[in-house]
């Protein structure tokens, strides 16, 4: 439903208005509920006398004296006090200010609810605060200046009056008074206390001055406030002033001072013990006195009764004795006056407002005021000096401490509240009260709207303000205190004392300003604090550091880790370090710990001291093992520390950017001298390793140390000579010692630098003084006695000792020097030495090779000492030759070697040579040869000896395995050393001869036989590489067969050695050998050698290839060989087409048959995807004329030439000819034609060359670049004029097309279809046109013909697809048409089976198999469609109802009372269409006679005849006959349900009386209207409800009889309408229905016709059928039923007619309009028969059409009688 234009219908409807009422005691309750707080009342008429701009406040509560206790009979004011207070009860209150008295709108505003002040500089918004004074007060009274006004009550209404007041003292003349009797005379004296601190709140920001008051004449309080002159806060640049949303900026801020004092009864502080507290309930809002609301006992406190200790029982006895004590002195004089004092501090803010006009209008909407562009926002604090005197105002005071009447001023801590002149519920979450007269607060004032949309973003924007505000505030007080700091200190110096001095005002300012949760909505807080702290444009904030006052930026958090080195960098103080502000502040990131800059800095600054130094190194190792700080970092921080180590601060200066090492006592003790780049010992003693490696630094190790104590010889770095290792045998024995302990754990390379280091320097202590490693011997080394042997190094390793360099041995110089030339020596040291032979001198140092240093082993291999045997056979080492050897160049002394003419050792003795001796083991570690090498015996069997070649031949056999010889690569020798099989004399290397003796076939040389068991020590191969064996065949294929079986079964053994490559160039070179026989002129057979290559031969049987192809078969092993090389037992595609693109007309020739040839050419298609990837093959194909093309050659060319040149029109001569002939001939793919157009292909056949009629080959021939015969055909089309009126006609056959063509295309596969159903269901439109004319040109050919058509496709179509037809079109012209759009491949059978579908109907096609269900569901669903077109109709005429009845409402005019009195009285009947009593003055009056009825020529209107029996039956159906009323035999009636209505007249109703309006059309319609869509499927699950009538004074009486029918239903139509039949049929039902098949059809869809003409539902129609009785039709529960057997009577044969159709459909038109009437009246009555009429008059014209639908379908019929007949006729 559409509510907006139902609401728009309701705002123009002309009904009565009326006001809403209030209930004014009921709303005045229900706001006051809003009012929740305490001292409402109070709070609102202190607001007002702010707002009228008074100073002085006067509240006075009068009271009733007891009944029941009297007032006591003593003089002391006190016990009187005590019983007011005790006993009185509330009668009035009275509140006076002096602010401006009422003007003439006050007066007015005061007696509206809901009518705020609209001065945007008030706090009254809402216009309902005054009201709060009736939540005591029945009947309040106000005088203000020379006027009063009374409020009083009639029932629940408020009035008032207003008078006059008389003369008074100008001071009453200038006041306002409330007077507010309570209604309620039992209400106690309020708590005074909590009262006087309600107030003491109240002054606080209300433009007051002075507040009293009074108890009847005691003045129980008196408060004033004084403010000094105001101080501008300047305003930082760095400030952003502007709200976040724009609309508010700070403009200026101010500071002022505020004093408040209190003079105040002590009775204030007085609490009545509880035998004397009177349990009253107060009206007003407080509880009872004595007990205020402030100090109720909580469930805590009751619970800590049951749970306390004994300690909290102490003191809780301690609190009550201390208030016992002050209670004693309160009674010593309760109205004895105390003063108290409170000292503020106010920071107030000029804010400026900028809001667009639409924001604007939105908030004056909510507030009845516009918002402010100027305001201000004030900021309530206490200073640490403020807070201070505020408590020493008290401290000596018992009373003033105890009776804090201002404890609610000063705010608390987070606790601060928002006030919009009163303190409202809702805190700001800082110590700070924030007042904000601007705020917009919910209706009683406790809270801020966050809710409404436009006050949220108002009240939002504020509380930012506050936040901006805060922000300022903060920096000033901070500012304030650094001033303070900086006049304590002297030169500039902030100690720790002054730092601890202003601590504690410090932490009371960042505690003000600390934010926490605020409450009711936390949200407030939240929106204050960000305002707070993003305000600056710097991340930074004032802070207080032990530097003083500085940004945080420039502050750091102190850690426990710095204590030790750092003291410059500015830190929190430890007071502060914990608060929450400092908390935030870390949270936030604007302050952090004490960085690795602030270090670096601080390090750059001094040098530290020692201690300093330790600790500074021990953070940044615990800093670094934890990967706190990176390493590039503590790099940097390293490099800028810098110490003085020493005593009072003077001494050695560390540079830590110079350390590298630290001092490990485990390596290098502390007490030998160490390298600058290493940190004493002292200094990191108590740090770990690990820590000291994580700074970077390693342990102190060997090399470096002892490298630095060898660059510092020489008195070098500053080391004293006693330190020098050169010069101090003491200190060298010293680092020797050292060495030696740690050389076990050095490693490799390290070992060999300390050598490199020592060996060149005197560092060895000897007997004969400081030497160099390599001149020392070890003290066991006595084989002479004036050798420098080590001295005074005890506990120095040997090992270490030997590896310097020390000598365990003589050196090999020495002793060819001593031993080996004993002349020489002898002269060198005068005595003589036996001469040592080269046998003793291997023995001495086999013995010593242990100690021997290398350079002496390199130089004994080098040096030739040995002598070669050259004794006789047998006698071979007893004589040895002259020149010496080296040992390498020598041989084990053996026979196998002797005999091989090699140099062997000279070894003589008894015992002769042992290879496992000592003496042995050292000649092989020498270098004594055991057996000659793979070289040395190749050139001996190279030898051009031949028993040397035999010798050495024999023992490499023999010794193969033995010497290794294995691991030699003899092939690689290129030296010739193998004999041939049959040429002994002719050597050759091991890789040019091979074992396999078939290899011989190609030429290969082969390996004398009793070597081939040695084959492999030789590395002779069996069979050349394949390689060079495939080249030789191909160089020198074979020539015969034989030689081809041996050569190919060759190959065939190695079939595992020819890869791919090998395989692909055998397979294309010309080695198959092939005869081929032809015969000469002169008849004889000759023989022709061709060698053809494997890929190019075929194995096998021949078979339709033979002659095509050349088959071979060799043997098996050989046919394995070329299979393998690309041989196929049959050609593939590729080679058939190639060889068909080569010789395409010898392959024709040789299979001397077309078909055989299209047979190649299918195989070719079906291979198409892989003959495209070969390139060349494929362009080959492209242009080969190698495509067989079919050409028609007509009888007689002649006359089918001429036929061409004159373009016959004729189109049913272009049969084939039989006489024609097929030619067959081979064409390139650009020559021949596909014939994709059936049609032009039988019109052009004898011009083209076209290709073979079958799919594949069209599809094969069109890739190699045929062309279609569509795309040659261009046709001209030459279209009649469109038809406009045969568009009904057009519109069937498109149903019936877009219906039939998807069973057509469900036939095809998706491949086929070019458009498919949805496609045509888009783009089809069928038009009308007079003639076509189809002109075919063939481009390129000179050739045309021209046709008339019946059906064609419209040429100039721009939208769509347009498919023009004529009116004596052939379906199968459509087919055509169609099926070229729908397929991709079009062609005459398809248009012939389109045209069978489309010329059927459903059930035959059903017969013939096809799926017609789906097509009867899409109908279903047409008639689903209708149907809501049918509903869219209804709502449209509703709507044009509605329009009638406004013009009908406009255009009514009023006749005169006095004609409508006469025609009242002439007693004619209103009947329904005639001119009633409202006619207008001079209207004709209607003769009293029978009406006829609306059908007395409506016979003749339709075209019929009036006199048949048929219309005599409707007549009297409908009750307008003229024949006998009485006989009831020959009368037709019509019977609904309950009762059969016969066609007998009712009589009509009586006129009523009085004068009255005829109805409004709109009404009528509107029920006819109702009555179709009340109608309904007959079973239907809706339940009929009789449609809503307008009344219509023209109805005649109401009846509710109906009767009721026994039937049953048996079927359903072929449209779907149900079929029932009576139960007491005598007749089966199936005889029944197949009997009248035909009329049941015709007759269920003659009555959906009739239906639609109502837009009548179609399953509200049934038919039905009885044998006798004279129902007709009849109307159940809104289901129409209609008795078949009256139309197979009166109807059915006159269905072939027009004129029968038009009688037909008429006559049951207005028997279901009487039946739609049955929907608004039950009974046959003249209502019935008006509504009836009112029927058929409303939907005339749409029958009217209807019947000349039929003429023209008729006229239609007849103009395509000539052409077939089909079910679209």
């Amino acid at each position: 439903m559409d509510f907006t234009k139902l609401r728009a219908q309701a705002m123009r409807s002309e009904a009565d208005e009326e006001a809403v009422t209030v209930n004014t005691r009921a709303l005045i309750d229900k706001v006051l509920a809003r009012y929740s707080g305490e001292w409402t009342t109070l709070r609102e008429l202190i607001q007002n006398a702010a707002d009228a701009q008074a100073t002085t406040v006067k509240i006075k509560f009068e009271t009733l004296p007891s009944a029941q206790i009297p007032v006591p009979n003593s003089t002391s004011e006190s016990e009187i006090l005590k019983h007011v207070l005790l006993n009185h009860t509330l009668k009035t209150l009275m509140v006076v200010n002096d602010g401006q008295t009422f003007g003439r709108n006050d007066w007015s505003r005061l007696k509206r609810i809901a009518e705020g002040n609209p001065d945007e500089t008030k706090i009254g918004a809402f216009g309902v605060g005054f009201y709060s004074v009736f939540a005591d007060c029945e009947e309040p009274f106000v005088s203000s200046g020379k006027e009063a006004m009374a409020f009083f009550w009639k029932g629940n209404s408020l009035f008032t009056r207003r008078i006059q007041v008389p003369e008074q003292n100008s001071q009453a003349a200038q006041e306002t008074t409330f007077v507010l009797d309570y209604r309620n005379k039992t209400s106690p004296v309020p708590n005074l206390l909590s009262i006087c601190k309600f107030l003491a709140t109240s002054l606080t920001f209300v433009a007051l001055n002075n507040i009293e008051l009074w108890l009847d004449d005691w003045k129980i309080l008196s408060l004033q406030k004084k403010v000094s002159p105001s101080i501008s806060i300047p305003i930082s640049k760095d400030v952003d002033t502007t709200t976040k949303e724009g609309l508010m900026k700070v403009r200026s801020l101010d500071r002022e001072s505020v004093q408040m004092d209190a003079a105040f009864m002590n009775i204030v502080g007085w609490k009545p013990s509880s035998s004397v507290v009177v349990s009253k309930s107060s009206s007003f809002g407080e509880n009872q006195y004595g007990d205020p609301s402030s100090e109720v006992r909580s469930l805590r406190s009751f619970f800590s009764r049951l749970t306390t200790s004994s300690s909290h029982a102490s003191i809780r006895r301690t609190g009550a004795g201390e208030e016992k004590a002050f209670q004693e002195i309160v009674l010593e004089n309760l109205t004895a006056m105390t003063t108290a004092n409170v000292f503020l501090q106010v920071t107030t803010a000029s804010i400026r407002t900028s809001i667009s006009t639409s924001f604007a209008a939105e908030l004056e909407r909510a507030t009845k005021k516009p918002p402010p562009t100027t305001t201000k926002v004030a900021i309530l604090t206490s200073s640490y000096d403020e807070a201070a005197a505020s408590k020493a105002a008290t401290k000596n005071d018992t009373v003033a401490r105890n009776v804090d009447v201002f404890v609610n001023v000063l705010p608390r801590e987070m606790g601060g509240k928002i006030y919009i002149g009163f303190p409202t519920a809702q805190t700001v979450g800082a110590g700070m009260h924030l007042s904000a007269p601007s705020v917009i607060p919910t209706v009683e004032r406790e809270s801020i709207d966050l809710n409404a949309r436009w006050v949220r973003t108002w009240n939002i924007e504020m509380l930012r303000v506050a936040g901006i505000m805060g922000r300022l505030t903060f920096a000033s007080e901070m500012n304030l205190l650094s001033e303070s700091i900086n006049r304590t200190t002297e030169n500039g110096r902030i100690t720790k004392d002054v730092i601890r001095k202003f601590s504690p005002e410090a932490l009371h300012i960042l505690n003000n300003f600390t934010f926490g949760a605020s409450t009711p909505s936390a949200q407030v807080a939240q929106i204050i604090e960000e305002a707070f702290w993003t305000t600056y444009k710097k991340a930074s904030i004032e802070i207080y550091s032990t530097k003083g006052v500085l940004q945080s930026s420039s502050v750091r958090f102190a850690t426990s880790d710095f204590s030790g080195f750092v003291e410059g960098i500015p830190v929190i103080p430890e007071g502060l370090a914990n608060s929450k502000f400092v908390t935030k502040l870390k949270d936030f990131g604007l302050i952090t710990e004490i960085t690795v800059g602030d270090v670096k800095k601080e390090l750059g600054a001094k040098a530290l001291t020692k201690d300093q130094l330790i600790h500074f190194i021990t953070w940044a190792g615990r800093k670094a093992i934890t990967g706190d700080i990176d390493a590039a970092t503590i790099h940097d921080l390293l490099d800028s520390a810098v110490a003085t180590v020493g005593e009072q601060d003077q001494g050695e200066i560390i540079t830590l950017s110079t350390i590298k090492y630290y001092r490990n006592p485990n390596k290098v003790p502390p007490e030998v001298p160490g390298p600058p780049s290493a940190l004493p010992f002292e200094i990191t003693r108590s740090s770990p390793h690990n820590e000291l490696q994580a700074l970077g630094w390693q342990a102190l190790e060997i090399v470096p140390w002892l490298r630095f104590l060898v660059e510092s010889i020489n008195g070098r770095n500053g080391l004293a000579s006693e330190h020098d290792i050169t010069w101090s045998p003491k200190f060298a024995a010293q680092v020797l010692a050292i060495l030696s302990k740690q050389w076990e754990p050095l490693g490799p390379s390290s070992r060999e630098t300390v050598v490199s280091l020592l060996k060149p320097l005197t560092v060895i202590p000897t007997k004969f003084g400081m030497k160099v490693p390599t001149d020392a011997y070890f003290s066991n080394v006595k084989l002479f006695d004036d050798l420098p042997v080590v001295a005074g190094c005890q506990g120095v390793k040997e090992k270490m000792l030997a590896a310097l360099g020390v000598r365990k041995t003589v050196d090999l110089d020495t002793i060819f020097q001593r031993l080996l030339h004993p002349a020489s020596a002898a002269a060198e040291t005068e005595k003589s030495a036996p001469k040592w032979s080269h046998v003793e001198l291997i023995t001495y140092l086999a013995s010593v090779k242990d100690d021997i240093p290398a350079d002496d082993l390199k130089k004994l291999r080098a040096t030739p000492i040995c002598a070669a045997e050259a004794g006789s056979a047998g006698q071979e080492a007893s004589q040895g030759t002259a020149k010496h050897y080296k040992i390498s160049e020598l041989f084990e002394p053996t026979d196998a070697l002797r005999q091989l003419g090699l140099p062997i050792l000279q070894w003589p003795g008894k015992v002769g040579y042992r290879a496992n001796s000592q003496e042995g083991r050292f000649l092989t570690f020498l270098g004594l040869r055991p057996f000659p090498s793979v070289p040395e015996l190749v050139n001996m069997m190279a030898s051009s000896d031949a028993s040397t070649r035999s010798k050495a031949m024999s023992y490499f056999i023999a010794n193969h395995y033995i010497n290794r010889y294995s691991s030699s690569d003899i092939q690689s020798l290129p030296k010739a050393i193998l004999p041939l099989q049959g040429d002994e004399k002719r050597l050759v290397p091991p890789v040019d001869c091979f074992t396999n003796e078939k290899a011989s076939l190609l030429g290969f040389d082969i390996l004398r036989r009793d070597l081939v068991p040695h084959a492999m020590k030789f590395g002779v191969a069996e069979n050349p590489p394949m390689t060079a064996c495939i080249n030789r065949i191909i160089a020198k294929p074979p020539q015969s067969r034989r030689e081809a079986i041996s050569l190919f079964g060759y190959f065939s053994t190695r079939l595992g050695e020819i890869g791919q490559n090998h395989a692909t160039k055998l397979g294309d070179a010309c080695i198959v050998p092939i005869i081929r026989s032809s015969q000469s002129t002169e008849g004889k057979i000759l023989t022709n050698l061709k060698h053809i290559s494997p890929r190019m031969c075929f194995i096998g049987d021949p078979g339709k290839y033979r002659d095509i192809f050349d088959f071979v078969d060799f043997s098996t092993e050989a046919n394995t060989f070329l299979l393998h090389c690309g041989s196929k037992h049959e050609p593939s595609q590729s080679q058939v087409a190639s060889m068909l693109a080569s010789e395409p007309a010898r392959i024709l020739g040789i299979v001397q048959s077309p078909d055989k040839y299209l047979s190649l050419l299918r195989m070719l298609a079906n291979a198409l995807p892989e003959l495209k990837k070969d390139k060349s093959l494929y362009k080959q194909m492209k242009a080969s004329p190698f495509l067989l093309a079919i050409r028609r050659i007509p009888g007689n060319p002649d006359e089918a030439n001429e036929k061409y040149k004159k373009g016959d029109n004729d189109e049913e001569d272009e049969e084939d000819d039989e006489t024609g002939i097929q030619q067959y001939l081979l064409q390139p793919a650009s020559k021949i034609v596909i014939g994709d157009d059936y049609t032009a292909s039988q019109l052009f056949k004898e011009a083209l060359l076209c290709a073979p009629s079958e799919e594949i080959l069209e599809k094969f021939y069109l890739s190699l670049g045929s062309s279609t015969i569509s795309s040659l055909v261009q046709e001209d089309i030459r279209l009649g004029s469109v038809l406009s009126e045969r568009g009904a006609f057009a519109m069937k056959i498109q149903k019936r097309i877009l219906e039939r063509s998807k069973l057509f295309l469900h036939e095809f596969p998706p491949d086929a279809i070019r458009h498919n159903a949805r496609w045509l269901e888009k783009n089809l439109t069928v038009e009308m046109v007079s003639s076509i004319t189809l002109t075919r040109t063939l481009r390129g050919y000179a050739v045309s013909h021209t046709v008339k058509q019946t059906a064609t496709p419209d040429p100039y179509q721009r939208k769509g697809w347009v498919l023009c037809l004529t009116p004596t079109h052939d379906m199968y012209h459509v087919s055509q048409a169609l099926v070229s759009q729908l397929l991709s491949r079009p062609n005459n059978q398809a248009a012939v089976t389109l045209e069978l579908l489309l010329t059927s109907d459903l059930q035959g096609l059903k017969r013939r198999g096809y799926n017609v269900d789906r097509i009867l569901r899409a109908q279903a669903v047409d008639a689903h469609i209708a149907e809501n077109e049918r509903q869219k109709q209804l709502e449209a005429e509703q709507r044009q109802l509605k329009e009638q009845e406004e013009q009908w409402k406009q255009s009514q005019q009023i006749v005169p009372a006095a004609v409508r009195e006469e025609r009242r009285k002439s007693g004619q009947v209103a009947m329904p269409g005639a001119f009633g009593t409202e006619s207008p003055e001079g209207s004709p009056v209607p003769k009293q006679k029978r009406s006829k009825g609306l059908f007395s020529g409506l016979t003749q209107r339709l075209g019929l005849d009036p006199s048949g029996s048929a219309q005599q039956q409707l007549q009297n159906f409908l009750g307008g006959g003229s024949g006998r009323t009485d006989d009831h035999d020959d009368e037709i009636s019509f019977e609904d349900d309950s009762k059969a209505i016969t066609s007998q007249p009712q009589p009509g109703r009586k006129p009523r009386g009085g004068t009255e309006k005829v109805t409004s059309p709109h009404a009528l319609n509107q029920n006819l209207v109702n009555a179709i869509q009340a109608s309904r499927a007959h079973d239907s699950s809706t339940l009929f409800s009789p449609p809503q009538t307008n009344q219509v004074k023209e109805e005649a009486t109401y009846c509710d009889a109906k009767p009721s029918h026994n039937i049953m239903q048996v079927g359903d139509a072929h449209n779907g309408m149900r079929i029932y039949v009576a139960k007491d049929l005598t007749i089966p039902n199936a005889t029944f229905l197949s009997q009248n098949v035909i009329a049941i059809n015709a007759f269920a869809g003659l009555l959906y016709e009739v239906g639609d003409v109502f837009n009548l539902p179609r399953r509200a129609l049934h038919m039905f059928y009885d044998e006798s009785g004279s129902t007709i039709a009849f109307n159940s529960q809104g289901s129409i039923f209609c008795n078949f057997r009256f139309f197979s009577q009166l109807h059915d044969r006159n269905m072939t007619t027009p004129e029968g159709k038009v009688e037909s459909s008429s006559w049951w038109w207005i028997v279901v309009a009487h039946e739609l009437a049955h929907n608004l009246v039950r009974d046959h009555s003249a209502e019935h028969s008006y509504y009836t009429e009112m029927f058929i008059a409303r939907y005339f014209p749409k029958m009217m059409a209807r019947a000349a639908s039929y003429a023209q379908s008729n006229f239609e019929a007849r103009q395509i009688e000539s052409r077939p007949q089909s079910l679209l006729d």
